[in-house]
């Protein structure tokens, strides 16, 4: 198997993914191909990598270029994760400048106004970089990490629905990270499945494997005093000031935390979380920063400090952490590449494509993220027929935008952009909606100038 990293000079990308992969016994001798723009950057992963291979004799071959063409020839798997422009900077404005109008979006990433523009910068790379599959290796699989996740997906399977584009996001983690406490089992005695939309999902089915009894009543009955004193990302960074020390926390099925610490504040990260357990008995499998990202109420009761101290964090995190190749599991992307060498019709956990009546409340074109069945020839999405309505109309309120964001991709029109943040959930003032969007082009032209 010939895969591709695009994106692969994040050495935190480039050099955990080569780990995840390096220590499948299905995928061993491989090819992988690592491809950047950032040339240094890619050498410096290249390097580690081929040291790493040397050091430790293993039967993969490491190949490195910045021509991208190059890459595709001939491959089996393409793996996006990437950014355009300076990450933070641009984050920064998706967020402050839409504040500066008067919308009161709590997190600038993937939902909100601050979603829609990212949206509109990284999309036409992506769909650059889809465009080159399809002429050199059109059946290839293609993995999307980046965000914003369900904007992206749609989008593609809009404009190329043959593609095998799928999305991964490793929010899910978070049930491996948290049941085992509330419930008192290994995850490995749970059958759980999720579903929802990207950053905007929840739990709905959980049993135990050794009777086969329904876990979800432990769940809605336990969750509520776990959470109210699980730490949040105000006590991890806290805890990082006080103590030097850094870790990943994205993703990770581990609580960072020494065992027994508690929240200063009570239900930290999940004020908005809260609110859905209470109100739809339904357990989120991400935290308010998200979550809060598509609601119009969000901003009354999210856990505003959390999500400012997230943002520091994160920004802390990646400036002090030394990535390096380790041979264990730290993402599902491999899981599933062993489930489509070996056909085993494995179920993932959660994978973003397009519904096509798998949650019968969303239109057909939207991508889900839900559980599914993976072969060598596709993937089949798990369907709920009785996906809960009251989380249903939420998830339906954000719809439109995605369908009008796609629509400003393809089309190039600055219209339908207005559109979108007109449709916003999280938008409610009209007038300076033009005006913001006119800002946002002129400020960002390098990656939104094709608006007309």
């Amino acid at each position: 198997m010939k895969i591709v990293l695009i994106g692969a000079g994040s050495a935190q990308f480039g050099l955990g993914t080569l780990g995840d992969i390096m220590q499948s016994k299905t995928l061993v001798g491989s090819t992988l191909s690592l491809v950047d723009i950032n040339d240094q950057a890619l050498q410096n992963v290249y390097g580690k990598a081929t040291a790493f291979v040397e050091e430790n004799n293993l039967p993969f071959t490491i190949e490195a270029t910045t021509d991208r063409k190059e890459a595709l020839q001939g491959c089996d798997v393409v793996v996006i994760s990437i950014e355009v422009g300076n990450r933070f900077q641009l984050w920064d404005e998706d967020w402050t400048i839409a504040q500066q109008y008067g919308i009161a979006q709590v997190y600038g990433e993937n939902g909100g106004p601050g979603g829609v523009f990212h949206s509109l910068r990284i999309i036409p790379v992506i769909m650059e970089i889809c465009e080159d599959v399809i002429s050199l290796c059109p059946d290839a699989w293609i993995f999307n990490y980046s965000n914003p996740m369900t904007a992206i997906v749609t989008t593609v399977l809009r404009k190329y629905p043959s593609l095998k584009f799928v999305g991964i996001c490793h929010e899910i983690a978070s049930l491996e990270r948290y049941l085992p406490s509330i419930l008192e089992t290994p995850f490995s005695n749970l059958q759980t499945r999720s579903a929802g939309l990207n950053h905007f999902s929840v739990l709905l089915e959980a049993y135990y494997r050794d009777s086969g009894k329904d876990a979800y009543p432990d769940i809605l009955d336990r969750a509520p005093a776990f959470f109210e004193k699980e730490p949040g990302y105000s006590d991890i960074l806290s805890y990082m000031q006080q103590h030097g020390e850094a870790f990943i926390t994205e993703g990770s099925t581990h609580r960072p935390l020494p065992e027994g610490t508690r929240s200063k504040k009570p239900w930290a990260d999940r004020t908005l979380f809260k609110e859905i357990l209470d109100h739809y008995h339904l357990l989120p499998i991400t935290v308010d920063s998200h979550f809060g990202e598509y609601i119009s109420w969000a901003q009354e009761v999210v856990d505003h400090k959390g999500i400012k101290d997230f943002y520091f964090l994160y920004q802390k995190m990646l400036s002090r952490l030394e990535p390096k190749i380790e041979l264990k599991v730290t993402e599902r992307l491999v899981y599933i590449l062993e489930g489509i060498e070996e056909n085993s019709g494995y179920e993932e956990l959660a994978v973003n494509i397009l519904n096509n009546g798998l949650i019968k409340n969303l239109p057909p074109w939207i991508a889900v993220e839900v559980p599914a069945k993976v072969y060598s020839k596709g993937m089949k999405g798990v369907a709920f027929d009785n996906f809960p309505k009251g989380f249903a109309a939420l998830l339906r309120n954000y719809c439109g935008v995605y369908d009008l964001t796609a629509e400003a991709v393809l089309q190039g029109k600055k219209e339908y952009v207005i559109q979108a943040l007109l449709a916003n959930p999280v938008v409610h003032t009209m007038r300076n909606i033009p005006e913001l969007v006119e800002v946002m082009i002129e400020r960002q032209r390098r990656w939104l100038g094709y608006l007309r």
